[in-house]
């Protein structure tokens, strides 16, 4: 299957992202343990939701884009049968 330009971003920042959540909640760990163990703790799930959601937002528009194309198809199959039911 031929993937477009933007599927292959999409694809590289979920990568990003999810690279971004491990190692920036370890971060966010190691920084705010200064403040104790339950604060720190508390921040790194904080930081973690954040990535998440950016997460949740990317699969949300690779979802939309395989039902654009999948409505397209469709579409043409549709216009495909009105054509030759016409004739």
């Amino acid at each position: 299957m031929k993937r477009s330009i933007f599927d292959k971003i999409i694809s590289f920042l979920l990568g990003i992202s999810w690279t971004f959540i491990v190692l920036g909640a370890y971060i966010v760990f190691k920084i705010f343990l200064f403040m104790g163990v339950a604060s720190a703790l508390f921040l790194s799930i904080l930081y973690i939701i954040f990535g998440l959601f950016i997460i949740l937002l990317l699969e949300t528009m690779l979802t939309y884009r395989e039902r654009l194309d999948e409505s397209k198809k469709q579409t043409e199959l549709l216009q495909e049968i009105r054509n030759s039911l016409k004739d």
